[in-house]
């Protein structure tokens, strides 16, 4: 399977799902005359320039090393996930700003117009299909180990979510009648704290990773196990982990009987690599640095 060609697939069908609500929910927040609505289209619009950036980073990432990048290119891909959390947060702002304006137009004892059917048939649409595409896409992240396709998932659900809120407002105002249609400002409102939080969660996943943040607790603790399968090997320390895109980097000290020849004390780390390469992945970069120690029985 070609990793990079997986995750086009996967963000073109997203892409394509994009395309046919931020349509469909721009005319049907036009012609039915929904605040709310508009703004959920806007989100869709957004949804296409970060499935643009996925085509974009994945291919620069899927680089293989080179003289400028002995590490390869994987941040690549982790500056793609930050991007995403930054357009989703702009989205969130834009749109909280729009409601809250309205909210006060309508406070001041303006007069909001009432949404029509074709909005709320739009925002039923739009919760059914981008639900689908979200669990599809994470589906496929988490196989093919991707953080930017798992983000751009959430993405996909933050859309959903924005949709049920939209549908809420919209089909509040539309039962309740004319009094009630500050009930789709509210929740453009409503939404628009959805969206900053799943905007949040994308940044600080890609931020701790562009900082070199270690890899979870019990990654950590899986790897000093696979170590200590082996007897003669003892004492690992200055364990120090972190992510590179789709890889894992590890770099470790472990002890050995220092009267061992350096062929068989290479050979061992050898095979606590190919160990940990078996567990993490095959493109996972891994150090050993071998120190003696007379105590080892």
């Amino acid at each position: 399977m070609n990793r990079e060609h997986e995750i086009y697939k996967v963000t073109l069908v997203g892409s394509a799902a994009n395309v046919l609500l931020t349509v469909f929910k721009f005319v049907a927040g036009i012609v039915g005359h929904s605040a709310a609505m508009i703004a959920d289209a806007v989100h869709s619009l957004s949804d296409l320039l970060t499935d643009a950036i996925v085509l974009i980073f994945v291919r620069i990432s899927g680089k293989p090393e080179d003289v400028g990048h002995d590490y390869g290119h994987g941040k690549y891909e982790t500056l793609a996930t930050t991007l995403i959390g930054l357009a989703l947060a702009a989205v969130a702002l834009g749109i909280g700003w729009k409601a809250v304006t309205m909210l006060l137009f309508w406070y001041e004892g303006g007069s909001l117009p009432s949404p029509g059917l074709l909005a709320l048939w739009a925002a039923l649409a739009s919760i059914v299909l981008k639900e689908l595409v979200y669990q599809y896409t994470l589906r496929r992240g988490r196989a093919l180990n991707s953080s930017v396709v798992e983000a751009n998932a959430w993405h996909h659900r933050s859309d959903a979510l924005s949709s049920l809120g939209t549908l809420a407002g919209i089909g509040g105002a539309i039962l309740l009648g004319e009094r009630w249609t500050v009930l789709d400002p509210l929740a453009g409102l409503v939404v628009s704290l959805f969206i900053l939080r799943t905007a949040w969660k994308s940044m600080k996943q890609g931020l701790d990773e562009l900082l070199e943040a270690s890899l979870p607790d019990d990654i950590e603790k899986e790897i000093l196990t696979i170590v200590a399968t082996f007897d003669d090997v003892g004492d690992p320390h200055h364990l120090r982990t972190r992510r590179i895109g789709s890889r894992y980097a590890i770099e470790l000290h472990i002890r050995m009987d220092g009267d061992i020849p350096l062929k068989t004390a290479h050979s061992r780390a050898c095979e606590i690599e190919h160990a940990l390469k078996a567990r993490f992945g095959e493109t996972t970069h891994i150090t050993i640095h071998v120190e003696p120690r007379k105590d080892i029985k």
